[in-house]
């Protein structure tokens, strides 16, 4: 499926992915706040660190001065990262202030971001919540104190309800009023779960049920059984599981010769006007089963972020508009 990206969304990638100055992807040393969130094997993860300026008397009084991050992810996953980072950097905020930055402020930042690819906000807020948290401990802060109540993981642990991404009960629960998650796939937008195999939709205490009992007061009309082709891929999501009698058949497979020419086609729409524009190109020398031989050329053919590019920007760009099976090799 071809996302469409916000030129900010799309410029932001390139920069970063590039190592741009005024960038932020890499990690700092030494920091006073580390979080975490999401899992490689689920497809996305970020990393999040930042480093504060303390107050030498009061260290609820920190100041935030620098935001890095290291993320496993798609376009949207790294541009998110990028917005988290330069929204933090221009509030000068406070490690508590900070958590007034949402992931809709982060969307906002990035002058919009698919429905299937919200996930990618939320991800980065859960970052910086996690971060705090370390900060917290760190300096002796107590946030609930403060009336700040944020979540150890520990007190997310429970039932797990979505095996695909091993995501418990009592964080859906959490992300459905916090995010005011009304329906199965506004979930899945959200936080992922049920986008795999969907067993979890319908299940005595799946999706649906946990929707019903948050928002008893409220009831929330029963969803439709989703088609598989109505449920957009996440990177990273299982393949198998059987399919439901409402199911509608899987996509045919392509042949290699329709696979190379949605190759060619997605290099010349989305991967060549990118590199382009900061001086670069592309060639495709040569496709072998879900291999994708490149040449880069112009501008990027000596930068040192040669191979970086075509891992973050060229492969990831046809892992999302031809098959997440797409591997790069450079040549």
């Amino acid at each position: 499926m071809a996302w469409q990206y916000s030129d900010k969304t799309k410029q932001l990638f390139m920069d970063a992915v590039h190592g741009k100055p005024g960038t932020h992807m890499g990690e700092l040393d030494d920091a006073d706040g580390v979080g975490e969130h999401g899992s490689i094997a689920c497809g996305d993860a970020l990393r999040f660190t930042f480093k504060v300026k303390k107050h030498p008397t009061d260290p609820t009084q920190d100041q935030i001065t620098e935001a890095r991050y290291l993320t496993f992810g798609c376009t949207s996953a790294i541009a998110a990262s990028e917005a988290l980072c330069a929204l933090i950097e221009q509030g000068h905020y406070t490690p508590i202030d900070a958590l007034k930055v949402r992931n809709e402020d982060i969307v906002e930042y990035l002058e919009g971001l698919p429905e299937q690819k919200i996930h990618c906000s939320v991800m980065g807020a859960e970052a910086l919540e996690a971060a705090v948290f370390n900060w917290a401990q760190k300096r002796g802060v107590n946030l609930r104190e403060l009336g700040v109540d944020l979540q150890d993981e520990a007190e997310d642990e429970g039932r797990i309800v979505c095996k695909c991404f091993s995501l418990s009960e009592p964080y859906i629960r959490r992300k459905i009023k916090e995010l005011n998650l009304r329906t199965i796939p506004e979930i899945t937008n959200a936080i992922k779960a049920g986008g795999a195999c969907m067993s979890c939709h319908h299940v005595p205490g799946g999706l649906q049920d946990l929707l019903d009992d948050e928002w008893s007061k409220e009831p929330v009309a029963s969803q439709p059984v989703p088609m598989l082709h109505d449920i957009a891929p996440l990177a990273g999501a299982p393949s198998g599981g059987a399919a439901t009698a409402e199911a509608a058949p899987a996509e045919p497979k392509l042949s290699p010769y329709q696979f190379a020419k949605r190759i060619e086609k997605s290099v010349e729409k989305y991967v060549r006007p990118l590199l382009q524009r900061d001086g670069g190109d592309i060639e495709i020398i040569d496709i072998k089963n879900n291999l994708v031989y490149c040449k880069l050329s112009g501008a990027c053919e000596g930068c040192h972020n040669a191979a970086t590019t075509l891992k973050l920007m060229v492969e990831q760009t046809l892992k999302e508009h031809v098959d997440q099976a797409v591997r790069v090799v450079q040549v």
